[in-house]
């Protein structure tokens, strides 16, 4: 039995349930923010946040539903910065501290996060136990664009919005108007932010108060007991996988599409060594011009331990303790060490390959545990303009799903968004299109865009949208050159792009910039793969078959790649198959 346990006199069942008990709280508060939030981001797309932070900001427990990019770092950010800044003493019970500051957190300024302190017994200054908090995707926050991070062009962190240096938003439970006024001030759509914020500070007051019944309810010395148990067996988790790395330095490369045409180098080094993993990257391309770049914690260290979370304990909820045994090892002055007046609207939309390139390289010390690449991109499509019948001013943001990685024994997922995301939904195209001045023509899979292998690369989708008024559509893609990898002699997914189609026929391909449609107009998204796992040519038959049936492969890439020879009546010649697939193995 642990000293914890020992001191607190519980038998581990009774932790057991308790850990239980405490992780429901965040995933309780998430459905009540779904149903409560006035905008679709946080309604249908689910862009936020919900967790338990202990007394010196590490993370205890989380929502399921919590964004990948924000698991990793954001809460406990937020949280330590409001101790250096106000004090553990002068953050009272009643207390609500909004943040968004661009040199802490390090994410475009949408990303809100609001905290409120847990003491025991709801006293003023009783012993702090820790923070509830929630993290929100307000869905503007001023800056040159609709949306605050849609902008392509901005050159300073001042141009994306308006700034929250660690402010009370309640005083002890009173509420402070000014800063209400103040936030819906600098918003195109007051009314949908503020409704986003009362539903964020209603679940983060909800969870503070579940937390203390159950301090209530089961005692102080059990409740920290209980903490300190998760935390430990989150460790001892991720210590087991890490054991079993082969030692050394391993290292992997790829490259951004960057901005203006000009490639980012990304080369990443994995240490595993002495039971811990240190994740150096020094390697990084240096701070963009542009809003492609994020701060330390909200890039750099938000990257290293979503790559982490995957490949040592992805089955378990999220805790501190997944990564007391990771270093992150990063110079200033990368796109994800990017200095504090550095513009950051697009902070993740560079993470995602990161990511993958961290797994590449992990992939070589645990080799069981990683996935080929994924399609690798936000793929960020925002548009934006003023309602052809009230003249309101509407921004709708959305992100494209794609293919991931195949494993060594199962055929990748689609489609999903970014590793960043994780299984975020999409907002449906009814609502959209009721509010919006576009209609969703068709959403379709992407046939031969997973890469090729003993199992297959998820598919990309194609989405086609015609516009029905004049606006203007914002794009943030990338990875339309860096093809998403395979492993293990697999073949790589297809990249991704966008086309604008006139009115009039002309078509243009792009991935990043502003642009204005007319009503007429067509937008064509087409995302990316994933990337095979294994030789395409030992991929069972009777698969290829089904794929081909699926509509996920065409007969001529079964044939060209899988060595699958299929005649007009769908039957497999099997002669002419194993001449193409002797033929394929001999290459």
């Amino acid at each position: 039995m642990s000293d914890a346990l020992a001191e607190a006199g519980a038998d581990p069942i009774e932790i057991e349930i308790l850990r239980h008990e405490i992780l429901s709280i965040p995933n309780q508060i998430e459905r009540n923010i779904e149903r409560s939030a006035f905008s679709p981001l946080v309604q249908e797309y689910k862009d936020y946040s919900v967790g338990l932070v202990d007394a010196e900001g590490a993370l205890v427990a989380q929502s399921r539903g919590s964004l990948p990019i924000f698991v990793a770092n954001a809460l406990g950010t937020g949280v330590r910065e409001a101790l250096t800044v106000h004090g553990a003493d002068a953050l009272l019970h009643g207390d609500a501290v909004l943040t968004n500051s661009p040199a802490t957190l390090g994410q475009h300024l949408n990303n809100v996060v609001l905290l409120t302190p847990v003491r025991e017994g709801g006293e003023a200054n009783g012993p702090l136990l820790g923070f509830f908090c929630v993290l929100v995707h307000w869905i503007d926050v001023g800056g040159s664009t609709p949306g605050s991070s849609t902008g392509t062009e901005t050159t300073d962190v001042w141009q994306e919005g308006l700034q929250l240096p660690c402010m009370r938003l309640l005083d002890r439970g009173r509420r402070i108007d000014d800063v209400f006024r103040l936030c819906a001030a600098n918003s195109r759509f007051p009314r949908l932010l503020l409704g986003d914020l009362e539903a964020q500070l209603a679940g983060c007051l909800l969870g503070r108060d579940l937390m203390l019944d159950i301090l209530r309810r089961r005692g102080v010395p059990l409740v920290r007991a209980t903490l300190a148990t998760m935390r430990t067996q989150a460790r001892a988790a991720a210590a087991g996988v890490i054991a079993a790395a082969k030692p050394g330095l391993h290292v992997a490369e790829s490259f951004l599409d960057g901005e203006k045409g000009v490639r980012v180098p990304i080369r990443v080094a994995v240490r595993a060594a002495e039971g811990r993993l240190t994740v150096d990257l020094s390697g990084l391309g240096p701070q963009m011009a542009g809003p492609s770049n994020a701060g330390r914690n909200g890039g750099a260290v938000a990257a290293a331990r979503i790559a982490a979370k995957y490949v040592l304990t992805p089955q378990e909820p999220v805790n501190q303790g997944d990564f007391d045994l990771l270093e992150v090892e990063a110079p200033d002055g990368t796109f994800l060490t990017a200095s504090a007046d550095a513009p950051i609207g697009g902070s993740g939309n560079t993470i995602p390959t990161v990511v993958d390139t961290i797994l590449k390289a992990l992939g070589e010390a645990l080799p069981d545990h990683v996935a080929a690449a994924h399609h690798g991109t936000y793929g960020v499509h925002t548009f934006f303009g003023r309602l052809p019948r009230s003249g309101e001013l509407f921004a709708n943001l959305d992100t494209a799903t794609g293919g991931w990685g195949a494993t060594a024994d199962e055929d990748g997922a689609f489609p999903l968004r970014s590793n960043a995301h994780g299984d975020v939904p999409d907002i449906p195209a009814e609502m959209q299109e009721a509010l919006y001045p576009f209609l969703l023509l068709s959403k379709a899979l992407r046939p031969d865009s997973g890469g090729a292998g003993r199992r297959r690369g998820g598919l990309g989708i194609e989405k086609h949208y015609r516009i029905l008024a004049s606006c203007k559509v914002s794009l943030k893609f990338e990875r339309g050159q860096c093809p998403p990898w395979g492993l293990a002699g697999g073949g790589a997914g297809a990249t991704c792009f966008v086309e604008i189609i006139r009115a009039g026929g002309e078509t243009t391909r792009a991935w990043k910039g502003t642009f204005s449609l007319e009503a007429g107009d067509r937008l064509l998204i087409v995302s990316g793969g994933g990337g095979g796992y294994g030789p395409p040519h030992e991929r069972e038959i009777d698969r290829v078959l089904a794929d081909v049936e699926a509509g996920y492969v065409t007969s001529a890439h079964a044939a060209e790649a899988y060595g699958v020879i299929i005649d007009a009546a769908g039957v497999p010649d099997m002669e002419a198959t194993r001449e193409r697939r002797a033929a394929l193995a001999r290459q």
